[in-house]
């Protein structure tokens, strides 16, 4: 897996997002947030996150979706259960999936961060699968870009978001990323 100069990840299926805009600075890629998402929450499967990052959710589809008709948001990539990589934004672009955030003193993270959405929930753990293209992913990414901080939604959002939520293994997500594994 490798990252091109205009920010694309060879291997992952492209779906455009307008959710997006110019980073202040292209060269400060620094951060890489993790998040879970699942629509209808602790539903896995369909096209209803796509249909959110591309601003396509038919907000009478569910219930829940009423509250999100009038959200603009997506990350960079998104990881289903099955280990499928869809890639939204190219990372040189700004993706709009931090919103209010904030790590280690500097505010709007999204200006500064890679999003990447695993399909999963507080709830449930996630698939082996998805860690090992986590790991491949974020590999390409460090080769791409000074990423030198791997945090959750949580950590740069505490009081808004709780994702990747208690389930998502950092131990052993860390341990696959040291030098010398193969992940």
């Amino acid at each position: 897996m490798l990252i091109d100069t205009a920010g694309h990840l060879t291997l992952a299926r492209y779906i455009p997002s307008p959710n997006c805009d110019e980073r202040p600075d292209r060269s400060d890629i620094r951060l890489l947030v993790i998040h879970a998402i699942s629509l209808p929450p602790e539903e896995f499967g369909g096209d209803s996150v796509i249909e959110l990052f591309t601003n396509q959710l038919d907000p009478q589809a569910h219930p829940y979706y009423q509250g999100l008709q009038d959200l603009k948001v997506s990350s960079h990539f998104f990881i289903r259960r099955d280990g499928e990589i869809i890639q939204f934004v190219p990372c040189t672009l700004r993706a709009w999936h931090a919103g209010i955030s904030s790590w280690q003193g500097r505010s709007h993270c999204n200006d500064f961060s890679i999003g990447v959405e695993l399909e999963g929930s507080d709830n449930q753990p996630f698939e082996p699968v998805q860690y090992t293209r986590l790991v491949k992913l974020t590999r390409a990414i460090q080769a791409a870009y000074p990423v030198d901080n791997i945090v959750g939604h949580a950590d740069i959002a505490p009081h808004r978001k709780t994702d990747p939520g208690p389930y998502f293994d950092w131990q052993s997500y860390y341990q696959a990323l040291e030098p010398g594994n193969l992940g």
